[in-house]
């Protein structure tokens, strides 16, 4: 073989490992941001043993050969085959091209190079800073809603915890029986669906013992009945369709104890559902923050775990996770969002995300929890923990005085419902807007 072509030869090895060097460092670099591995932090059997050997990763190096020199050749098998032979001779002679020592000109050329990393460097912290000083100005937000919420929390209502059926938010039609009716031949009349289209349907009884009303219970025993249906909900108004079927339904449970129900006007229902409908639709809120990653990706556990520190927990749909509210069975404090697909990947440690959505369903949260200050605090904590901008619907940077104004029409939007007897949170106001 000439010199001319081991010279190639060598050219073509060490352009080779620059293109498989060049190309797993860019693989590295837009890989999705990973979760933390949990530290175990119970002591080892093997204290003393090195850092390799307690699972801590190790960087990769040219000099593992703990037995042998840097200049020491390491022998080879000699094989009969020519070409294993010339592309062994070929690897040690690029191996010690690799190994050599540079000269003058390379010195330069990579003090070059090095400066120019540091220009880079210096650039990427520079807009770091301007960041960081625009989130610190963000920050200023916390105080402004702490005290917008404050107020409002000290003017706020008690919740009213009255039971399912109200003349508010219902039509009622009382069933008057000659005698107490058992809970057992009560539960038994029911009809098997509590639906009447897509509005809720009940029957609750008048506990003889208490005087309560309550929903029917085995060992109980009634002495009047009253059925209703709700008058709207974020499907629609109750239509004059929907007044038959309840008509319909509350009669044949009627004739079922042996009652006699009394209807209110079809008419006067069905158009006071439409003024219901109308004012909550009027007073509907739903809430949304998007947060946008600026820089690399995440995968779905890195969001996961940093969700989880501020409180969040997995909810039933994939790539959806909830706030808990403080009560059980209550609806959730805040909601998160992101790619259902990346959460039901096969490996969704490759799964990249760009963004996620934070959410708050305005009516169905009391508004003694402060949900749009956690709102707020939340959005910009993940946002400074995982490199990320908050933003609105259309994608604008969320200002100051943005989510100033969103706090006060939300304080007006709170009074307005106080008014109306519909607290968010209330369990009308839950089953209206719902």
């Amino acid at each position: 073989m000439s010199s001319l072509q081991i010279g190639l030869a060598i050219a073509g090895g060490v352009v080779l490992a620059g293109v498989v060097a060049h190309s797993t460092w860019t693989s590295r670099k837009n890989k999705p941001r990973q979760a933390e591995p949990l530290v175990d932090a119970s002591p080892s059997l093997s204290d003393h043993a090195g850092p390799a050997e307690r699972g801590h990763p190790q960087e990769p190096t040219f000099d593992d050969h703990h037995h042998a020199g840097h200049d020491e050749p390491v022998a080879q098998p000699h094989s009969d085959d020519p070409v294993s032979d010339m592309a062994r001779v070929m690897m040690q002679q690029a191996t010690q091209h690799a190994q050599r020592v540079p000269d003058e000109a390379e010195l330069q050329r990579l003090a070059a190079e090095k400066a120019a990393d540091r220009a880079a460097d210096a650039r990427v912290n520079a807009q770091r800073a301007m960041q960081h000083t625009a989130d610190t100005h963000d920050q200023g937000l916390a105080p402004m809603i702490a005290k917008v919420m404050d107020d409002a929390s000290s003017m706020a209502l008690p919740t009213d915890k009255r039971l399912s059926l109200d003349a508010l938010i219902d039509v009622l039609a009382p069933v008057e029986i000659d005698s107490p009716v058992s809970g057992e031949a009560t539960l038994a009349a029911l009809p098997p669906s509590r639906r009447v289209g897509n509005k809720l349907f009940t029957v609750e009884g008048l506990n003889a013992e208490t005087g309560l009303w309550e929903h029917p219970r085995n060992g109980q025993r009634y002495s009047a009945f009253q059925a209703g249906v709700q008058l709207a909900n974020r499907m629609g108004p109750l239509n004059e369709i929907e007044f038959s079927e309840f008509v319909v339904k509350t009669q044949s449970f009627a004739d079922a104890i042996n009652g006699a129900p009394e209807f209110p006007d079809m008419l006067e229902e069905v158009a006071r559902a439409r003024e219901l409908d109308s004012f909550a639709s009027a007073h509907d809120a739903q809430l949304s923050f998007t947060l946008k990653a600026t820089k690399a990706a995440w995968s779905p556990g890195y969001v996961q775990q940093n969700a989880a520190r501020l409180g969040f927990v997995a909810g039933v749909i994939p790539g959806r996770m909830v706030v808990p509210a403080p009560a059980v069975g209550l609806p959730p404090v805040l909601g998160l969002m992101f790619d259902t697909q990346a959460a039901m990947a096969e490996d969704p440690a490759q799964s990249a995300i760009r963004e996620l959505t934070l959410s708050l369903d305005v009516p169905q949260v009391d508004r003694q929890e402060e949900p749009f200050a956690r709102m707020v605090q939340t959005a910009h904590e993940l946002a400074r923990v995982m490199d990320g901008t908050v933003t609105d619907d259309n994608g604008q940077r969320l200002s100051e005085a943005a989510i100033g104004g969103i706090a006060r029409d939300l304080q007006a939007l709170y009074d307005t419902l106080d008014a109306r007897d519909l607290s968010a949170g209330s369990p009308q106001a839950r089953r209206l807007f719902s």
